[in-house]
């Protein structure tokens, strides 16, 4: 493959990659007789921070590694990517969430068997908050997604060491989710949610419940948002 069908393999591979480590680390803490069953909010926000990490490392030398459409959108706002590969960036990233969440089903199968309660089989997927408050919720997913992207552009203007940048922008994700995460569990990345949700939606996963498409719009709206404020803000800075 060369050129732009590489570059959107890139995004992909990336998201499948991102949301397979992701979404495995929920997998492990929230089903029962995982052996890490229980770990708690530190272990899901240290094993998001390596996926991302991992992912980009994975997927980065193809392409630029945004595996998140809201980083997409602002990039492409700021002028970093061409328009016309806005929504193939979009699908394929979503593809590759799908594809990640369901290898953490086949890799947990027989857990989900032995977990009854939906909303944490629900929770290896996707995302939903502690207090449902949808303009809380909007702004929570608005001001983490404004931190991850206005944070990544910054960093491009500052000098890592070959091969950093990656396990800086894992930090950030890490930081994000210890500070911010504790609201809506935050998504800062619409395919994050979308892909994994669909994925619960439509495969035979045992003991599953509802997929709450009814709050399934949040993890998009605010991360988008929070995209466009950071995108705005670094031309004004720049």
């Amino acid at each position: 493959m060369t050129g732009d069908t590489l570059t959107i393999f890139s995004e992909f591979l990336g998201t499948m990659i991102l949301v397979l480590l992701g979404d495995g680390v929920c997998a492990a803490v929230n089903l029962k007789k995982s052996k890490a069953e229980a770990a708690g909010w530190v272990a899901i926000a240290l094993g998001w921070g390596a996926a991302v990490t991992i992912a980009v490392y994975v997927s980065g030398f193809m392409g630029p590694a945004h595996l998140n459409p809201a980083v997409t959108v602002g990039m492409a706002i700021i002028g970093n990517l061409d328009w016309a590969l806005v929504v193939p960036f979009i699908l394929a990233q979503l593809v590759g969430a799908f594809v990640g969440a369901a290898l953490v089903w086949l890799s947990y199968l027989p857990h989900f068997k032995e977990t009854e309660d939906q909303g944490y089989i629900l929770g290896t997927f996707a995302t939903g908050p502690a207090i449902r408050h949808n303009f809380s919720n909007v702004l929570t997913e608005t001001i983490g997604t404004f931190v991850l992207v206005f944070g990544i552009m910054m960093f491009g203007q500052n000098t890592f060491a070959d091969g950093l940048n990656p396990l800086v922008v894992g930090i950030l994700i890490l930081s994000i989710g210890l500070s911010l995460g504790g609201s809506t569990g935050y998504a800062i990345n619409p395919a994050r949610d979308l892909g994994p949700r669909i994925a619960h939606q439509v495969l035979p996963i045992a003991n599953k419940g509802t997929s709450e498409w009814n709050y399934s719009w949040i993890p998009v709206v605010g991360p988008i948002l929070g995209a466009i404020i950071a995108a705005l803000l670094y031309m004004v800075i720049l």
